[in-house]
């Protein structure tokens, strides 16, 4: 058994705490939480429709969470949902223009946070991180 404090959970728990409120702190500068600006950076890359299941997946998240994430985004101006010809149950995510106006900031900052997090680590180095983060994310699946 491994020891604690060497612990993968741990490490990566910790890691996605700081990212986490890393992009809190840019987002509060806006009127959008850090989840609500990591899904419109989400959105705003997207070509394709994106649905609720979309946000889901990208995230990990459980479908009540990623439904009151996308509600509050609705009421803040952020998003509207558009039901489907082919189904009405299927809701489109559509970016309102009020979320067009973050569109460069959010992008920025989440580029910025990429920079930072994986400067002075080499490619080879990051190839294997990825390697190691798809396996245990498989592992858990």
């Amino acid at each position: 058994m491994r020891s604690l404090s060497r612990s993968a959970a741990r490490s990566v728990s910790k890691l996605s705490n700081k990212i986490r409120r890393r992009i809190d702190a840019l987002s509060s500068t806006r009127e959008l939480s850090g989840a609500q600006g990591r899904v419109l950076h989400f959105l705003l890359a997207q070509t394709e429709d994106v649905f609720q299941k979309d946000i889901e997946e990208e995230y990990g998240l459980r479908p009540p969470t990623a439904s009151e994430l996308l509600k509050k985004m609705e009421k803040n101006g952020l998003i509207c949902r558009e039901s489907m010809p082919q189904d009405a149950r299927l809701k489109r995510i559509i970016v309102c223009d009020k979320a067009l106006c973050y569109r460069q900031s959010v992008m920025d900052d989440l580029i910025t946070l990429e920079e930072d997090l994986v400067r002075d680590i080499s490619e080879q180095d990051l190839e294997v991180f990825f390697r190691v983060i798809n396996q245990m994310t498989k592992n858990l699946s």
